[in-house]
């Protein structure tokens, strides 16, 4: 008797054990299918990429139902392409790739806009170079990469200086691999940004000849596409706030940033300090005055038959709300 009703136990203990696994199951699947992937293009240094290392924002987002998906590039061009194939929902990049990207017939839609990098962007020479004002670049080699920040700093500083786009040999390639040519003396002068011009300056000696200021403000930006954007407008909305949180979070915390940094980008503490004092931390919802700025970089690159059509950056900004 003892036996059987110890046999009932056991039998009914194990179906409500079963029945208590399978609803864990179930629980814990649906509660993973709840969250929608959203997969953003960031490059290294960028507010994206510091948003990953604070940490905050994949927590807050997640709260919202959304996992959070970072994808690594090397460039605004490259980043633009990802989106364009809809292998990314959103990209961080600077102020020239969305320009490039819409006259190619991708359907750009500006989300946010971060602080101006016009004192981290720079043209730089070597140190002992006879360069001493961007008049000295004639007939010089200049690395730049096509379709990002550099390519438009490059020409407006040579409009500034009363010159030509062809009065320098435009050499184009990616930022990593200037560096290279850069340091083994391969071209006279490098076009790039933080933490490039940061690296630069500290590991390979390099002056400044001039920085961006009055020539481009180098301002950055997350974007999306026209479809995505609009169908998404509560989940730009909350990367809007988020962003935002961390760039103020950043602005009255530059000691945790460089520590940050210097663990993400793995480069000297020295590099990323110079990189973070130059920088101000920001993300904000598109201003006229922003419109305004990208629509002279997209007329720039217009007359000077960089891209073949004309650019309405206007109609490309899509405002976002919870």
């Amino acid at each position: 008797m003892k036996q059987t009703i110890k046999k009932t136990l056991l039998a009914v203990f194990l179906v409500l054990w079963g029945a208590g696994a399978v609803y864990g199951y179930f629980q814990a699947t649906d509660s993973g299918s709840k969250l929608k992937t959203v997969t953003i293009a960031y490059q290294k240094g960028d507010p994206i990429d510091l948003a990953i290392q604070h940490g905050e924002l994949s927590k807050k987002m997640k709260a919202q139902g959304y996992k959070v998906v970072y994808r690594q590039f090397t460039d605004g061009s490259a980043e633009m392409q990802a989106l364009a194939a809809g292998s990314v929902d959103y990209a961080r990049t600077g102020d020239t790739p969305p320009v490039t990207a819409q006259a190619a017939g991708t359907s750009i839609a500006y989300i946010a806009a971060g602080g101006t990098r016009e004192k981290g962007s720079a043209i730089v020479v070597g140190k002992n170079s006879s360069i001493k004002s961007v008049k000295d670049l004639k007939g010089k080699k200049v690395a730049y990469t096509q379709g990002t920040s550099s390519q438009y700093f490059l020409l407006k500083a040579l409009e500034n200086a009363g010159m030509d786009a062809n009065d320098v040999t435009w050499v184009n390639m990616k930022q990593p691999d200037a560096s290279i040519a850069f340091g083994r003396g391969k071209v006279d002068a490098w076009v790039t940004w933080d933490p490039y011009t940061a690296q630069a300056q500290i590991v390979q000696n390099a002056k400044i000849l001039i920085d961006g200021s009055g020539s481009s403000k180098n301002r950055e930006f997350l974007l999306s596409t026209q479809k995505y954007a609009k169908a998404n407008k509560t989940v730009s909305a909350y990367l809007l706030q988020y962003l935002q949180e961390d760039m103020t979070w950043a602005d009255t915390h530059r000691s945790d940033v460089i520590n940050l940094y210097t663990k993400s980008l793995n480069m000297k503490k020295s590099v990323v300090k110079k990189m973070v004092d130059r920088k101000p931390f920001s993300m904000t919802a598109i201003t006229n005055q922003i419109i305004t700025e990208q629509q002279n970089i997209a007329d720039t690159f217009f007359d000077q038959g960089l891209i073949n059509k004309k650019v309405d950056v206007k109609n490309a900004v899509v405002k976002v709300t919870k």
